[in-house]
């Protein structure tokens, strides 16, 4: 077996030898592997050692100021007087490059990107101009309330917004006068006014150089125009009621106290009359009520029968004697409200429901003056009063007439400050209109709140306002007519209306922000709503004189716009000493408008 044994050994050296080829190169190659593994987890160990102390150094540097970040370039950090600075160029540390490299991010002059770099290890943080950046904001209408309004409006809705102005219909808040305006014939003082859809009927009171009568055409334009279609004259008229074919007029005629005027043909005729019994006093206020007509003599109240509107008119029932004497008149439903002067109770409540046999039921007692005029509402729930001026008491007043029996609350009131009321009128949005003379001659009440009636707008006419009416037409347009002392142009139009309908276009250029420093303009964000068929776009313009400003967008030209939200300001064109922003609004239908809420500008030394 000598034999076999021999070559069994050999055999097993040649297997042996044959594996060890295989293995050794493997093991040879690991070997070598763990140690360059174990060298280059060394280099990232250390790389990553260098980043973080770069780290530290960059942000240390930051922390004292932003003048180092100011310049960009390569830098690397090193220690001097125990702090941290930043020293030009790259450094080599045990054989690892490291460097630091300043750029701007490409947002903006207050926020740089950090490029760390050692070895292989490459990383990048962004450092902003934090410590001395500041914050320029508007939010708040009186902070709007200083820029340049161009078709546009600030409101206080949400606190405060701009919005597209008034189009097909006004602002009752923000009324004007340039609208339209009539001279009446002759030369009178018009003393009385009453209005329907697409006429006004006016007349003189005060002296006898005006005609008693003219029936005015309001035609359905934009804006309206207005024209005389007609006149009546014999009388002082001190109060109307119009209808489209007959007129009634209340004079100082004491045999003919109401005068009913025939509108259907030229010239205008008397159609009828009626003379008050058991007073000679003048007519001051008349009211047509279905074939029933009221009118307030002295210190009576009569109905007369207009069945017929043809020659005398007949007395029905007997006269109701006033609490003093009746200066206007208002019926609804089976009620007539008085206002009264020369009486503690400054408005009365009649019952007419029996025209044979009236009587008071309700009364409101006041300030003690002289009542003016009463105004009712559709649902006569509520009566809104003026009486003459008071100097310690207000003088409109909101009384509930929800029950009419007995003495009436007040509900809120308010005072006109220096005017003496002489008419009233309320109209759509919750808004009254008080006139009269001295002080603010037009005035608008918001009176959302009854508690708390508010001035919203109004407008001085120094030659005063005698009196007024108001209207709303089928297609959503609401308008006033006043009467004024101006002899010139008596009859003005204004204006009115929710706000609802707004114009097509407009622009709103804020004022200008000073901060009293050469400037660095960052960063800016403004929030808004753009409903469907609106835009809402922004331009900015930044000036070295605050005098000069040129209006661009995002890309630095004049032909770009910001969005709502915002951005960045171009570099290179956002440095200077004052700031102002630029707003375009437009809306491709009448009953939508883009809204802007606010701004916010990031800016720094």
């Amino acid at each position: 077996m000598a034999w076999y044994s021999k070559g069994q050994s050999l055999i097993e050296i040649l297997v042996g030898m044959g594996v060890a080829a295989v293995l050794l190169p493997a093991i040879f190659t690991a070997v070598m592997a763990t140690r360059e593994g174990r060298v280059a987890a060394n280099q990232n160990l250390q790389s990553a050692a260098l980043v973080r102390e770069m780290h530290e150094a960059v942000r240390s540097v930051r922390a004292r100021g932003w003048t180092q970040f100011a310049v960009n370039g390569v830098f690397h950090p090193q220690v001097i007087s125990n702090q941290w600075q930043l020293a030009l160029g790259s450094e080599v540390v045990d054989g690892l490059t490291r460097s630091i490299q300043i750029a701007d991010d490409g947002s903006d002059q207050s926020s740089k990107k950090v490029t760390l770099t050692a070895g292989t290890l490459i990383e990048d943080i962004y450092l902003t101009r934090y410590l001395d950046n500041l914050i320029f904001t508007q939010t708040l209408q009186s902070e709007f309330d200083f820029g340049t309004k161009m078709g546009t409006i600030t409101t206080n809705t949400t606190g405060g917004e701009i919005t597209l102005g008034a189009g097909g219909y006004g602002d009752w808040c923000n009324p004007n006068l340039n609208l339209g305006s009539l001279d009446l014939p002759k030369n009178g003082v018009a003393n009385a006014i009453s209005a329907i859809i697409g006429r006004a009927f006016a007349g003189t009171g005060e002296n006898a150089s005006g005609v008693s009568f003219a029936n005015i055409q309001i035609a359905d334009a934009d804006p309206p125009t207005a024209s005389v279609l007609g006149t009546y004259d014999g009388y002082k008229t001190n109060g109307i009621f119009g209808e489209s074919d007959y007129a009634y007029l209340a004079t100082d005629n004491n045999s003919k106290e109401v005068e009913i005027i025939n509108l259907t043909a030229q010239p205008y005729t008397e159609a009828g009359w009626f003379n008050t019994p058991f007073s000679s006093a003048n007519a001051t206020s008349v009211y047509v009520s279905g074939n029933r007509g009221f009118v307030t003599a002295g210190i009576f109240l009569y109905v007369f029968d207009l069945s017929s509107k043809s020659g005398s008119r007949p007395l029905v029932g007997f006269p109701h004697l006033l609490l003093g004497t009746g200066t206007s008149i208002v019926v609804n439903g089976n009620y007539a409200f008085v206002s009264i002067s020369g009486s503690s109770i400054e408005m009365q409540i009649i019952d007419i429901s029996n025209p044979w046999s009236i009587f008071q039921i309700g009364y409101a007692d006041v300030n003690g003056q002289d009542g003016k005029r009463v105004f009712v509402n559709s649902t006569a729930t509520r009566v809104y009063l003026a009486t003459n001026a008071s100097a310690s008491l207000p003088e409109f007043f909101v009384i509930d007439t929800t029950s009419k029996s007995g003495s009436r609350p007040t509900l809120g009131t308010y005072d006109a400050n220096g005017m003496n009321p002489k008419d009233l009128a309320v109209v759509t949005g919750n808004k009254a209109l008080l006139v009269g003379t001295g002080g603010e001659e037009y005035q608008v009440l918001d009176i959302t709140n009854e508690a708390a009636p508010v001035r919203c707008g109004g407008l001085n006419l120094d030659t005063g306002v005698n009196g007024i009416a108001s209207v709303l037409e089928p297609d959503g347009d609401a308008f006033s007519y006043i009467i004024s002392g101006d002899s010139g142009s008596e009859f003005k139009i204004i204006e009115g209306g929710p706000g609802g309908r707004y114009t097509s276009s407009g622009t709103y250029t804020s004022a200008s922000f000073n901060p009293g420093y050469s400037t660095s303009f960052n960063r800016l964000s403004f929030s808004g709503s753009i409903p469907a068929d609106t835009d809402l776009k922004a331009q900015i313009a930044v000036s070295t004189d605050c005098q000069n400003f040129s209006y661009i967008g995002p890309d630095g030209t004049s032909g770009t716009f910001y969005s709502t939200i915002g951005g960045a300001f171009p570099i290179g064109l956002n440095t200077g000493s004052c700031f102002r922003y630029q707003l375009f609004l437009s809306t491709t239908t009448p009953s939508a408008t883009p809204v802007f809420n606010d701004i916010t500008v990031n800016y720094s030394p």
